[in-house]
């Protein structure tokens, strides 16, 4: 019961914030949001992108793509869906309220989840990772970016003070990046690939996952290929 108000508290938040998304952190995460579009057009195909929000993003990915997105938030999805229709997304094949944490999507349904500004403002953010890995595809990657708190001095403080407060504003302050990398070593074929700093002053990351291939997969990749029979 406990972690249902949890999740129903940060979907509320996030309705709260929906009228005014855009304007508040648009321009603080512009360069992150091209960042992790970035990497993930490195890979293409089918994209997931949870955590869409108002679908500011949207726009940015090449439409050769076929984009995903999801979002606990009904109201910031209205907005998504209002962008989608106003700029004419025909990549967009999907918008949908879902819960980053128990997602119903079939395993391997993705060649790259994107998550952006996210892990911190879901209620058990090793359980989201958990579905990010299931839904992406053998050698596909999840790309994150994400709030990394600074677990010591005076700015590690400050993010603990902070915490009773911005965790009823749908995102925590305090989140030591030794969670993903516990989480990787527990997850069996996933690898850390990246981790680069992005502004303003550093304080966020974008992280990269990659989900190895299986081991049969990666044996025939490297079995040379059979001879050609010449025939005379």
């Amino acid at each position: 019961m406990a972690l249902q108000m949890q999740t129903e508290q940060v979907a509320n938040a996030y309705g709260r914030w929906a009228p005014v998304y855009d304007l508040v952190f648009g321009p603080v995460f512009r360069q992150g949001r091209r960042a992790a579009i970035d990497v993930a057009e490195q890979i293409g195909g089918r994209i997931l992108e949870v955590g869409v929000g108002t679908g500011i993003s949207l726009p940015g990915y090449d439409k050769a793509n076929r984009i995903t997105g999801v979002d606990i938030s009904e109201p910031m999805l209205d907005k998504a869906r209002e962008r989608v229709r106003a700029l004419r997304l025909d990549h967009i094949e999907q918008i949908a309220v879902m819960d980053a944490e128990n997602m119903d999507f079939a395993d391997d349904s993705f060649d790259v989840v994107v998550a952006q500004y996210v892990i911190t403002s879901v209620p058990n953010p090793e359980k989201a990772l958990d579905e990010f890995a299931r839904v992406v595809r053998p050698g596909g990657e999840i790309v994150i970016t994400t709030r990394v708190g600074a677990e010591k001095g005076l700015r590690g403080s400050i993010e603990k003070t902070l915490m009773p407060v911005t965790s009823r504003l749908g995102f925590r302050t305090e989140f030591a990046f030794s969670r993903y990398t516990d989480w990787a070593r527990t997850v069996p074929g996933i690898e850390l690939v990246e981790r680069r700093a992005l502004p303003p002053l550093g304080h966020f990351s974008l992280v990269r996952f990659r989900k190895l291939p299986a081991a049969n997969d990666l044996t025939r990749a490297r079995m040379p290929a059979p001879a050609k029979e010449v025939v005379q």
